[in-house]
């Protein structure tokens, strides 16, 4: 049944795995790939998409710094390179997820497109559903149960 839904009434329809560092994301593009790699051989170029967070690092406490005790109250800009280093780091991390994809992908003989958008990743997945016109979205889950995601969300 799901690899039926890749071609539909000779319309091809366009598949995006959002992937991260997680187990559940390895296994969602593992789960695509045995379900749906003979339709997706014969179609458009399978999305890999990953979301390199916002570096959220405003401020960061005095002490963290090397600057006074472990109690200070003060805070302190981080430094320009320490932001970019860390954007640096974070950029590294989401081509790489993207290569050992892609890597997995060719072993199938799926031919895939790598994204990447920097955001938050519930955002950004939703926005690149839109943009790139995807029919379908795989993505693992987080574990977490329905009370659980209410409370974090």
């Amino acid at each position: 049944m799901a690899a039926e839904g890749v071609e539909e009434k000779g319309r091809r329809t366009k598949v995006m795995v959002a992937i991260d560092e997680s187990e559940c994301s390895r296994y969602a593009l593992e789960w695509a790939l045995h379900h749906l790699a003979e339709p997706l051989a014969s179609s458009l170029p399978l999305l890999l998409f990953t979301v390199q967070p916002f570096n959220t690092l405003g401020y960061i406490p005095a002490a963290a710094a090397g600057y006074g005790s472990a109690h200070a109250l003060a805070a302190v800009p981080p430094a320009p390179g320490l932001i970019k280093s860390l954007q640096e780091h974070q950029r590294k991390i989401a081509l790489s997820l993207l290569e050992s994809a892609e890597d997995l992908c060719a072993t199938k003989g799926v031919v895939t497109e790598k994204i990447t958008e920097v955001g938050d990743p519930k955002e950004a997945i939703c926005e690149a559903v839109e943009k790139f016109k995807i029919n379908l979205l795989i993505m693992g889950s987080h574990g977490r149960g329905a009370l659980q995601r209410l409370l974090v969300c």
